[in-house]
């Protein structure tokens, strides 16, 4: 018998059979005994058959190559061959007798699997990519032998294969740990194949049991997954990795140095300078960074003041820029953070606001109420409000439980979290839940302390981040080209250093991107910062220019200690729960301000920032444009806040001067 494909078996099965009538002879019945085998490749998983019998005729070859579009052809087989067929009992199923009825025959084509078959390897056997597979079909039960009949993508159906040895429900399970298997709802007996759901709903369990070249190739082959499932937590698991991985296998094979970006994300193109139609932006000078401090938070009395006797918000723009220069003190927080989700509007009267709650508290417990409706048995037919109900107990169950709110195992945080949750599959089904989704819902709820408000500030949430959990995840493509974008125009010297170091794809900011940062920050530091984000100053896409600060206050360690691409992962995980949050905002507004005081700002990075570069002509001493306007420029947010800032000490500052961030104790 012909030696396997090369890898790591993770299942392998004797006495699995293929049954076939269609021999020389009409009344010939033969069996065609092999050995089933699951195969973990590099890229991919390879599920291989291959007959025991090295006697077989080589005719009769069938390879599923890894490009189903070119598999295999189907042709007839003479009637007269296969009349035997037609006399089996009727309890035999279609499949049972599938080789009786077709054969088939080799199509030419310069795969690379399919030409060592070709060349005698090995006789009557077949081999796919699960990457390939479409569903699976399994026997009735009763049957006698339990037998699986495999369908491609292109709807092409390979032969059942029987186990006389045991039965499938090993390679079942072997399979289920690569894709997510759903049963279909028109046939319990078929299993359809779902491997979106698998990628975006891997466990946090199995950290880094591989070299951390091996991390490399599932970062670049699936970067959710491999963010939210391994950089998941937030002790130091890539440390532990790197330890004690042998150091021969952390480096990047020489014959693996090739660019690897289309592989990863499609259509991904980052820093290409060198191609027609791309911008070059890495010999702008952008000046001196601006000094920049930050004022106490937002009191109740400045925001008592700026309300009308009907509960208006008399200047929306200027209770922006406060916040934005100081987030908000926490007992504010429960009412403002309904204004900067969307979910009250900011010229709403307080009338206005609670019959609108009266009405979403109606239309929540309405949804609610459908899929605590649905029964057991219903939910055995609905395999995707399944898998989302497994998912959300998953990651409640390891929800932030760094405050009172969330402490023990059975208290009312994590069970809102739950209801929350399974209520927003049932606003939106077809997004439903993803991992990720928990991180950016726990802390709502925490500050709402009100399941149907924080449901419905969560709803506005989701309105923002919806592209980040989507299928095709074009919302983080687009993020992080962006990025690099920034990053380049900031600092080229430090992008070519990443780019030799195969960190030019910022690959490690990806979970900041996907769930802005709740990871990185303490619980306290994230209410902070997501409420100075939501005000959408100083310009579009500030998030991007805080991943620009938190890296550039990394590059000096990063470049002075010549990390690789293990040490630059490492580094960044390491970070989390470290970085001041005052001092990334200081230091990102300051970018913002570097980048639009700049007279030669590229227009893509105009365009991310959301600003017309070449309307940026401020009058000295107004800060208005030539018209008339106020600028997008963030000079303007200082000179337009009003009281004056108070110093520490509660003295009026004659000179302007924001107290010192490390005076400053959240309220």
């Amino acid at each position: 018998m012909a030696a396997p494909p090369s890898g790591k078996v993770v299942y392998e099965q004797e006495g699995v059979f293929i049954h076939s009538s269609c021999g020389k002879n009409d009344d010939q019945d033969s069996l065609i005994p092999g050995v089933l085998r699951v195969i973990e490749k590099e890229n991919e998983v390879i599920v291989d058959w291959r007959p025991l019998d090295d006697t077989l005729d080589t005719s009769n070859i069938l390879c599923a190559g890894k490009d189903s579009s070119s598999v295999v052809e189907w042709t007839q087989t003479p009637k007269e061959k296969c009349s035997r067929g037609a006399d089996r009992p009727s309890s035999y199923e279609a499949e049972w007798d599938m080789v009786t009825t077709v054969s088939f025959k080799k199509k030419h084509h310069s795969n690379g699997d399919v030409t060592a078959h070709a060349n005698g390897e090995s006789k009557w056997s077949f081999l796919f990519s699960l990457t390939d597979l479409k569903s699976i079909k399994q026997n009735k039960e009763g049957m006698g032998w339990s037998y699986l009949v495999f369908c491609l993508k292109d709807d092409v159906k390979l032969p059942a294969l029987h186990f006389h040895h045991g039965d499938s429900k090993l390679l079942i399970k072997c399979l289920e740990k690569h894709v997510v298997l759903n049963e279909s709802s028109q046939d319990k007996r078929i299993l359809l194949v779902n491997s979106q759901n698998k990628s975006l709903s891997q466990s946090f369990e199995n950290l880094f049991d591989e070299p951390s070249y091996g991390l490399l190739q599932k970062l670049k082959k699936d970067p959710y997954t491999v963010t939210m499932g391994r950089f998941s937590k937030v002790t130091n698991y890539i440390f532990d990795s790197f330890r004690l991985s042998d150091t021969s296998t952390q480096r990047r094979p020489p014959s693996e140095m090739a660019d690897f970006l289309n592989d990863a994300i499609p259509g991904l193109k980052i820093n290409q300078q060198e191609e027609p139609g791309f911008e070059v932006i890495t010999r702008i000078d952008l000046g001196k960074q601006p000094e920049v401090s930050r004022r106490e938070p937002v009191s109740a009395e400045e925001w008592a003041k700026n309300m009308d006797s009907e509960g208006r918000i008399l200047d929306v723009d200027y209770i922006k820029r406060l916040i934005f220069k100081g987030g908000l003190c926490h007992t504010l927080r429960k009412e403002a953070w309904k204004f900067l989700l969307g979910y009250f509007p900011w010229n709403s009267t307080k009338e206005e606001r609670a019959n609108l709650q009266k009405r979403k508290t109606d239309e929540y417990f309405r949804m609610k109420l459908q899929w605590k409706s649905v029964s057991e048995e219903q939910e055995k037919r609905n395999s995707r409000l399944r898998d989302y109900r497994s998912l959300i107990e998953k990651d409640v169950n390891r929800t932030d439980r760094t405050n009172k709110f969330y402490e023990g195992e059975d208290n009312p945080g994590l069970i809102l979290l739950h209801d929350i949750l399974m209520t927003y599959c049932m606003y939106d089904f077809d997004l439903g839940y993803v991992q990720g989704m928990s991180d950016l819902l726990s802390p709502v709820l925490y500050v709402m302390e009100n399941e149907v408000d924080a449901f419905w500030c969560f709803v506005s949430y989701m309105d923002q981040m919806h592209q980040n959990f989507e299928e095709q995840m074009q919302g983080m493509k687009t993020q992080l080209i962006q990025l690099s974008t920034l990053l380049r125009l900031l600092d080229s010297g430090f992008c070519s250093y990443l780019e030799s170091q195969d960190s030019g794809y910022l690959y490690f900011c990806f979970r900041w991107l996907l769930i802005r940062f709740k990871r990185e920050f303490s619980f306290q530091d994230i209410l902070r910062l997501w409420e100075v984000m939501w005000t959408e100053l100083p310009c579009q896409n500030f998030h991007l220019l805080l991943c620009c600060a938190i890296l550039e206050s990394e590059k000096q360690q990063i470049m002075d200690k010549h990390y690789g691409f293990n040490e630059i992962l490492k580094h960044i995980n390491e970070l989390s729960m470290k970085i001041d949050v005052e001092y990334i905002l200081c230091k990102a507004e300051a970018i913002s301000m570097q980048m639009m005081n700049c007279k030669e700002l590229p227009q893509a990075v105009s365009e991310i920032l959301g600003i017309e570069s070449s309307s940026v002509t401020p009058d000295s001493d107004t800060g208005e444009d030539e018209s008339g306007g106020v600028l997008s420029c963030p000079t303007s947010l200082y000179q337009s806040i009003s009281p004056p800032v108070i110093a520490a000490n509660g003295t009026r500052d004659s000179t302007q001067q924001m107290p010192d961030t490390q005076s400053l104790t959240p309220a």
